[in-house]
């Protein structure tokens, strides 16, 4: 059976003082003599009392406490960001509590209501595939918990935000496919209601119009950023009267998936395919061919959005929160999109 947690009060019965001599024994509070000290602290030690952390916090008017909420935490940019996060508020003694929605949104709702019921002093957010409606962030907003979005951002929201130049590192991406010499270059985009891909999209056309080169619509295909989505698009592109050339990826996922197939229909990568993907997944590096990306910055971007926090934690400056990041992107070229030998 589970322990009982042991109190104060319950340390306070034992030796017949009040809970707040026990309180201050603890803190070895000068007012309280050395004897009454030692023996609350040893008393303390025999039975591994703990403080209640959060208790005493939400006493003062905080949890010290951070909700994180993220749509995978199995991605390794994900993954970054928190590590980025628990960096700088561990040293400013703040705790995270993590929840992730998989891409769905009522559990994104979910995870908010939890958070809230906590009492956590900001939620940072990086919404899901799915979000499309803000009533549910509002609803944090108006429990007076402040928001800080990261990589995927609501844009009528009235919250701080981190995020990558998504559309100069899409366009970077492209640009270099077609110094390459590619020129059919389809684009396996994300959710066009994310602002993300929306940029990534603009991006890719942005290169191609300089290009002097008509994207036709069936070049670009919104599929799942998965293993399957770029599968799909792979066979989709197979379809048409022009077959592709190369692929840009708004996703590692999918352009693995896309690599993948193409192994599997005896194409090879990059003399008859390129491929170039985004978010710089490791196992990107390992890939045979490697596979060109482009770098989210996810720890970095953590590292700022948890900065972004502090700042308004101690200035309440309205107009902070309202502080926009964007992060430069920067461009992996390796070896599934180099047909040009003078780049490497």
């Amino acid at each position: 059976m589970r322990k009982p947690h042991i109190t104060i009060h319950d340390l306070a019965r034992e030796l017949n003082v009040s809970a707040s001599t026990v309180s201050r024994a603890l803190q070895n509070h000068p007012r309280i003599s050395q004897s009454t000290r030692n023996q609350v602290q040893k008393l303390a030690a025999r039975y591994n009392y703990q403080p209640n952390v959060v208790a005493s916090s939400l006493r003062m008017g905080k949890s010290k406490t951070v909700g994180v909420i993220v749509p995978r935490i199995n991605r390794n940019f994900f993954a970054n960001v928190i590590g980025g996060l628990e960096e700088v508020l561990a040293a400013s003694g703040f705790n995270l509590m993590i929840c992730q929605t998989h891409e769905r949104v009522e559990n994104e709702i979910t995870a908010l209501k939890t958070l809230i019921n906590a009492r956590v002093d900001a939620v940072i957010l990086s919404i899901s595939m799915e979000t499309t409606q803000d009533d549910h962030l509002r609803m944090l907003i108006d429990s007076g918990i402040q928001l800080c979005f990261f990589d995927r951002a609501i844009e009528n929201i009235n919250a701080g935000s981190v995020v990558i130049d998504d559309r100069l590192g899409a366009y970077m991406n492209v640009k270099h496919l077609l110094e390459q010499g590619y020129r059919r270059i389809i684009h396996v985009a994300g959710a066009s209601h994310i602002t993300i891909y929306r940029e990534r999209k603009m991006g890719y056309l942005k290169a191609m119009d300089e290009a002097g080169i008509d994207v036709p619509p069936a070049w670009i295909m919104e599929m799942d950023l998965v293993l399957e989505g770029g599968e799909s698009a792979f066979m989709a592109g197979l379809e048409l009267d022009t077959p592709p050339d190369a692929f840009f990826c708004a996703g590692d996922f999918a352009a693995l998936g896309v690599m993948q197939a193409a192994k599997r229909h005896g194409l090879r990568i990059p003399q008859d395919l390129g491929v170039t993907g985004f978010a710089n997944e490791p196992f990107t590096a390992y890939l045979e061919p490697s596979l060109t990306t482009v770098d989210q910055k996810g720890g970095e971007m953590g590292r700022r959005v948890a900065e972004m926090f502090l700042r308004n934690e101690v200035e309440h400056t309205p107009s902070e929160r309202c502080e926009q990041i964007v992060l430069s992107p920067e461009l992996i070229i390796r070896k599934s999109s180099l047909l040009n030998s003078k780049t490497q």
